[in-house]
């Protein structure tokens, strides 16, 4: 048999990612945090693209009248309307009802390629994403000459670090320069907690001296300030303040040698290692219990970056709630047309006209992406509201079980995309700022077959019986579970106790000890 070549054609469908098609996936799983980084980048990566809030105040943009009434107003819906937005219906992708298996139909359908900009347009703005910088109570966002003629941060002092602080006593405590170099090498271990996390003979062996000399450079910082700082663990930590005090006597010797047994209450067994009686037992973990266990936190560590909502809502007076998003965390992006015009009409060569036109090209599809993005998070937000509307008016024993599943079927998205614009996403509400991901929880079935009752529902119930009981009437897990069936939750006692143990309420019997003492 002889083996030939032949040239075939066959027509199949294929799923095609485009890069921009994982743009706007990315977009759509970033915190508001990590929008405004790569927003950041964009703006200093793409010369044609511009903030809004850059504009000379009181001055329009030109295109502005140009766009529809839309752009200017800020996203918002009342929860009862959501299914109400226009989405286009062309796909960009070769297969199409692939893409809405895995991707869900609003990242095929959102992203067209409209028609080009016409000239005369100096800025475009990106429809939806052209918000107004007034934050959620109404106070307008201050201008550039406002921060410069009063900038505040400029007259606030520079936080101490615990290393520099503990660094300064040194400088104090010792003028041997030996001691000095092992010291700050110590101090490089000591955690942002206040502990020394490595080995005294590694840092000894990598600087050539000795462990015993290491070791008493390491006593000297523990005696600075903040008290405990310096100590290789909890116990190490407790003793070096109770000697501050000279509270360390032989008792509280053994004490602070059993911290295992004070976390586990076992006051009996404590008493008679420590050769005492329980109220002096009981006064000593009260003194314990007023020491410090993390003494470098009043230093504080790394700058923590404090949660913003995505998403607000609020009632309104017909008892439905009114779904908006957080203009203070969406870019105002604009596009800036007359330069793009300005350069391609001058003699620029080759080059750099495909340069200006792959900036053109990216910076139109960022304000589309933005806007999607935007229009997307508003429309999972409001139909998660719609279905926990009994918790946000009545509290969290009335939070449903929810899943992914029945979102994304109400919305008409895909599971994924739900499970992206609900990671690291806030919202705001009268009973707290929650995560998106909160209001999913698991179901738990009924005894006669009724609604299914949610998880974090069930916990709520647990945590207010445990709240609720007196010393003479102390819960087990077993007792737990009966009042629970008697309220028509069907529930095993395992169930109970993962569920109590992730509240970190100790078991029935540590309950019992600890309130035995008080």
């Amino acid at each position: 048999m002889a083996l030939t070549t032949k040239l075939l054609m066959r027509q199949g469908q294929a799923l095609v990612m485009t890069p921009q098609l994982l743009q706007a996936i990315k977009l759509l799983q970033f915190s508001n945090v990590e929008l405004a980084a790569f927003v950041q980048e964009e703006l200093e990566r793409n010369p044609l693209l511009e903030r809004a809030d850059d504009l000379p105040d009181g001055e329009p943009p030109p295109a502005a009248a140009e766009t529809n009434g839309e752009a200017n107003e800020p996203f918002a819906a009342d929860f009862n309307d959501v299914g109400e937005a226009e989405w286009s219906s062309e796909s960009f992708a070769t297969d199409r009802s692939g893409l809405e298996a895995s991707l869900g139909t609003e990242l095929t359908n959102a992203f067209d390629d409209g028609p080009p900009p016409t000239p005369r347009e100096h800025h475009e703005f990106a429809e939806g994403v052209g918000l107004s910088a007034t934050s959620w109570s109404g106070a307008p966002a201050p201008s550039q000459n406002d921060a410069e003629q009063a900038n505040l941060e400029a007259y606030v002092a520079a936080e101490v670090s615990l290393r520099d602080h503990l660094v300064a006593q040194l400088r104090l405590a010792t003028a041997d320069p030996v001691d000095r170099l092992i010291g700050q090498s110590l101090i490089d271990s000591i955690d942002d907690a206040g502990y020394f996390t490595d080995v005294a003979a590694e840092i000894a062996d990598r600087l050539g001296t000795s462990v015993e000399r290491t070791e008493k450079v390491l006593g000297l910082i523990q005696s600075f300030e903040p008290s405990g700082v310096g100590a290789r663990n909890l116990a190490e930590c407790i003793a070096i303040q109770l000697r501050e005090k000279d509270r360390f006597d032989p008792a509280m010797q053994t004490l602070v040698a059993h911290l295992d047994l004070v976390a586990k209450r076992d006051y009996p067994k404590l008493r008679r290692l420590c050769n005492v009686s329980g109220d002096d037992v009981a006064d000593m973990i009260k003194e314990i219990r007023r020491l410090d266990p993390k003494p470098g936190r009043a230093f504080g560590g790394g700058v923590l970056q404090p949660v913003i909502a995505d998403v607000i809502i609020y009632p309104l007076p017909d008892g439905s709630w009114h779904v908006e998003l957080n203009a203070d965390v969406l870019p105002r992006l604009l596009v800036n047309q007359v330069y793009a015009m300005r350069v391609t009409r001058s003699k620029a060569n080759d080059i750099d006209k495909s340069f200006l036109s792959n900036c053109l090209q990216s910076a139109n599809w960022l304000t589309k992406s933005l806007e999607q993005r935007a229009r997307t998070i508003l429309k999972v937000a409001s139909e998660i509201v719609r279905q926990q509307d009994a918790f946000f008016a009545r509290g969290v024993e009335f939070l449903k079980p929810l899943n992914l599943k029945t979102i994304a079927d109400a919305i008409g998205m895909h599971e994924s995309t739900v499970s992206r614009v609900t990671s690291n996403k806030y919202i705001a509400t009268p009973r707290g700022l929650f995560e998106l991901k909160y209001f999913f929880t698991a179901s738990i079935a009924s005894n006669n077959g009724g609604n299914a009752h949610s998880a974090e529902a069930v916990r709520f119930r647990i945590k207010q019986m445990i709240d609720r009981e007196s010393a003479d009437d102390i819960l087990s897990d077993d007792a737990i579970v009966e009042r629970l069936k008697s309220s028509n939750v069907d529930i095993a006692r395992r169930t109970v106790a993962k569920y109590r143990e992730s509240l970190r309420i100790p078991s029935s019997v540590e309950r019992r000890r600890l309130k035995a003492v008080h």
